[in-house]
């Protein structure tokens, strides 16, 4: 019989350097108690990180760097929409980030969801889930959905001609029929920006 430390080492030797577990991903191999010591244990032996609480990555080595590489902030957020299974749209400054709009990467990335609100720390990083609407998340063009965001960040009379012209750039590259569902759902200032790159 293989301990509960066994069972939980092999999984995670199994898994894709840059792999992603939350400690319910381990809830089969024994009781909540053994599976958090057993997944202490293997934090100290350096197989896995523990990002924040009840959540886990393998970590990357670089060659390049000659060191270990953690998963992004971002790569954490989507690993927890998945097995909330819950959607999750970028927002705010980190929506501009995205974009380009903005240079300054965010220590806070705040994203709408249909899950649960929550907050996460993570190193000197927060990932904050709001709660929102269905029609906010309905949007369905990759790079439209973005737009939409960073705009309601910049505020009507803040956007500037040089921002208008990237973001008429990035649009050409939609999907047009994902551009024009998204346009109808946009506030009305932002759908006549969006409109001018059909």
């Amino acid at each position: 019989m293989l301990s509960t430390d066994d069972k939980i080492e092999q999984k995670i030797k199994n898994l894709k350097q840059g792999s992603i577990v939350f400690t319910e991903d381990f809830q089969d191999y024994g009781s909540p108690g053994a599976v958090k010591v057993a997944l202490h244990r293997i934090v100290k032996k350096g197989m896995l990180h523990n990002l924040a609480r009840g959540i886990y990555a393998k970590p990357t080595f670089s060659n390049l760097l000659n060191q270990e590489v953690l998963p992004s902030t971002e790569e954490v957020a989507k690993a927890i929409a998945k097995r909330d299974k819950a959607r999750i749209l970028p927002t705010g400054a980190y929506a501009q980030n995205m974009l380009g709009l903005s240079t300054q990467v965010p220590l806070k990335l705040v994203y709408l969801t249909d899950g649960s609100p929550r907050k996460i720390t993570i190193g000197n990083r927060t990932i904050q889930f709001k709660k929102t609407t269905a029609k906010n998340l309905a949007l369905k063009g990759e790079i439209s959905k973005l737009v939409v965001q960073a705009l309601k960040e910049i505020g009507k009379d803040n956007v500037t001609d040089h921002e208008l012209e990237t973001i008429h750039k990035l649009l050409l590259k939609e999907d047009i029929k994902e551009l024009k569902h998204d346009i109808r759902l946009a506030p009305q200032w932002i759908a006549e920006i969006m409109a001018k790159a059909l």
